[in-house]
């Protein structure tokens, strides 16, 4: 199994276990919300429906976000010879390593670190379509591209 896949992977499992936890949290606050609503009545009862109301809003918006990466990490394959720099590109820049993606954590494979960036970020941007060799800069920084996996 290549870097890339086992970077790939990798991702695709944490994407998998952030979603199986965010949906276990918004199902936690509807059971807290419904047990809440048969013992309870008043101005309390409805500031504590609200604030659960509002908490559940916001998960149901981070598991949108988590389902696009997820949707982004499935349209990527993992074909070898690629030239340029494209979605699902692992990138070795400067002992450095970018899988172009989606933004999500740094994580370590095979004693690499890997720094996951979007193909929309500023250094997304300036690496898409890069060749090995070719510079590209963002900031006062300017960098190689050394391998493209």
């Amino acid at each position: 199994m290549t870097l890339k896949e086992k970077v790939h992977i990798n991702y695709q499992d944490f994407i998998s276990k952030r979603i199986s936890t965010l949906r276990n949290m918004i199902t936690d606050l509807a059971e807290d919300a419904q047990n809440d609503a048969k013992g309870s009545a008043g101005d309390k009862h409805e500031t504590a429906l609200s604030m659960m109301h509002l908490e559940q809003e916001k998960l149901n918006q981070k598991l949108k976000e988590v389902l696009e990466h997820k949707a982004i990490l499935e349209g990527i394959a993992n074909e070898q010879n690629v030239s340029k720099v494209v979605l699902g590109s692992l990138v070795e820049v400067e002992g450095m390593y970018f899988f172009v993606s989606c933004a999500l954590p740094k994580i370590v494979v095979d004693g690499h670190q890997i720094i996951a960036l979007s193909s929309h970020s500023p250094l997304g941007k300036e690496m898409l379509g890069k060749s090995v060799g070719q510079t590209f800069g963002v900031n006062a920084s300017s960098f190689v591209i050394q391998s493209i996996i």
